[in-house]
């Protein structure tokens, strides 16, 4: 089992590189940073220093050894190479021991750092998808119970019409007709805005709140399509398990129906659920970019979007490996917790 653990995250490092290469090769090397942060007016002097300070006047393999070293977790170095990051120091004789968390540099726009701007998007997109699965799961589970038990009854159809369309229609459609329609038309009914982030600020009081009316739309419409996927895949499963012999024992013992689809045949048919939901929960978590700019929510989607039109790419740079850790990191915990709920499966190289 250990050696399977390593051999995974060893796997997830490998993947982490290469992303951090394609970024490196796609972004670092975009001309004119220093305009962008000094602005095109700037002289000449003024730029230079610019370059001096993003590094930019080093050759391309030292910037890649220079983006490394901000990344790593653990630095060796004299001290004065390493003042500008902040973390925790052991000396070694003329050199100091550094770990700290990774340094994302700052925004060529507002000069903040990247890890504080992202922090503030990924708290936005981590209750977003939270939700949004929690929905998600909870309807279609449900919904998918209800179609597998009653097979070619209305409410099957209901189910799996409403299931083809959220995997059909885009979802950034989808996200517009549920603004445009529970936001405009039925707003007095509903009482939920059209767009709107998680922190709101009082205009008379300067104060910060949380806005939970402005939380429902996009969640919704974010949950949609892995309701889709989540109630398919259970409905199928589900009648699959339900033909198994272990299935008729139990129903030759008396139990009742419900009795034998929670204790025993839920539990075997959710496997593939879970693969799915943990797939979608990573996506969703690292930033449903559609939904978040069509409801101008402040998530990791949208401030990636703002930072791409804004040529800021330091926080485009942070937001593709944040989003590529959450990947890594959500698949390693669904190969621990798929062994967890099936004993059948081994955790094996």
């Amino acid at each position: 089992m250990l050696r399977y653990f390593i051999q995974k995250i060893l796997a997830g490092l490998a993947i982490l590189m290469g992303v951090i290469i394609l970024i490196f090769t796609l972004f670092i090397l975009f001309p004119s940073a220093e305009e962008i942060t000094a602005g095109q007016r700037a002289d000449e002097a003024t730029k230079a220093a610019m370059r001096s300070e993003m590094g930019l006047d080093k050759s391309h393999t030292a910037q890649f050894v220079l983006y490394l070293k901000d990344l790593s977790p653990l630095n060796i170095g004299s001290t004065e190479s390493l003042k500008k990051y902040n973390g925790t120091r052991l000396q070694i004789g003329q050199s100091s021991l550094l770990i700290k968390w990774p340094y994302l540099r700052n925004s060529y726009q507002t000069r903040k750092p990247v890890s504080l701007i992202l922090a503030e998007g990924l708290v936005g997109s981590g209750v977003l998808a939270i939700l949004a699965m929690g929905l998600a799961l909870i309807l279609g589970i449900g919904t998918g119970i209800v179609s597998a038990l009653n097979p070619g009854s209305i409410a099957d159809k209901i189910c799996l019409t409403i299931a083809t369309l959220g995997i059909s229609l885009p979802s950034f459609f989808v996200a517009v007709i549920i603004a445009w329609l529970f936001g405009y038309v039925l707003h007095s009914y509903t009482g939920l805005p059209m767009s709107g982030s998680l922190y709101q600020i009082n205009p008379e009081t300067g104060e910060h709140f949380i806005a939970f009316n402005h939380l429902w739309l996009p969640a919704f419409a974010l949950g949609i399509r892995p309701y889709a996927i989540i109630m398919q895949l259970t409905r199928s499963n589900l009648i699959e398990v339900m033909q198994q012999d272990y299935i008729r024992t139990a129903k030759a013992k008396g139990l009742s129906q419900l009795g034998i689809v929670w204790n025993h045949a839920l539990r075997n048919a959710l496997n593939p659920v879970l693969t799915a939901a943990s797939g979608w929960f990573a996506s969703l978590l690292a930033g449903a970019f559609f939904i978040e700019y069509v409801f101008n929510w402040k998530g990791l989607g949208k401030i990636t979007i703002d930072a791409l039109q804004q040529s800021d790419l330091p926080v485009v740079m942070g937001a593709v490996l944040v989003i590529a850790c959450i990947f890594v990191l959500v698949n390693l915990l669904v190969d621990i917790l798929y062994a967890v709920l099936d004993p059948r499966v081994k955790l094996t190289s």
